[in-house]
């Protein structure tokens, strides 16, 4: 693992998105805006993502590919990217979680960012 990955964080913020959704057809869309953090004093690229999507009926979807939003950014050190995607699911209540692969430029070593859970509600959820 790179020395720098402690120092490469995540944030995300999730919000319903009503007036792309049909409860009526159990499509429920949620957005999410994510921030990575490059914390540290060498520049880093994204090179995959990987999503675990855990529904609130228990259907899991899991989602990998290169890079997001159609980039495989560098994060230059102290400086962060910023996107923002969608999540359609069947349910109004549900959790995501996941990880980045990043590379660390100087070193050419690869290593893993993890995404702490965050919950993906509709309007009215208490669960």
């Amino acid at each position: 693992m790179s020395e720098i990955a402690p120092a490469v964080t995540v944030d995300v913020e999730p919000a319903f998105r009503e007036d792309e959704s049909s409860p009526g057809d159990n499509r429920f869309v949620f957005s999410y805006t994510v921030t990575v953090h490059n914390h540290s004093d060498r520049s880093v690229q994204l090179l995959s993502r990987y999503w675990k999507i855990t529904q609130g009926h228990g259907k899991v979807q899991e989602v990998r590919g290169n890079g997001v939003v159609g980039k495989q950014p560098t994060i230059t050190a102290g400086h962060s990217f910023r996107y923002t995607s969608r999540a359609v699911i069947e349910c109004p209540v549900g959790v995501m979680q996941g990880s980045y692969t990043c590379i660390d430029l100087a070193s050419q070593a690869t290593f893993d960012v993890a995404i702490a859970p965050f919950r993906l509600a509709g309007p009215n959820q208490v669960h």
